[in-house]
């Protein structure tokens, strides 16, 4: 996703039992790659 010139957006979808770190750190290896359009739906687990 990183080398195409116009960047389609991404969306994590991380399950009730995922832990925050490890999705936070997923993303920060995406950005660090170079995707600049990264999201995540259904984190409300995240939220309590």
């Amino acid at each position: 996703v990183a080398t195409q010139p116009n960047q389609p957006e991404v969306h994590l979808r991380p399950n009730a039992v995922v832990p925050y770190k490890s999705v936070a750190a997923v993303m920060a290896s995406a950005q660090r790659l170079g995707v600049t359009k990264i999201g995540m739906v259904g984190n409300e687990q995240f939220l309590k």
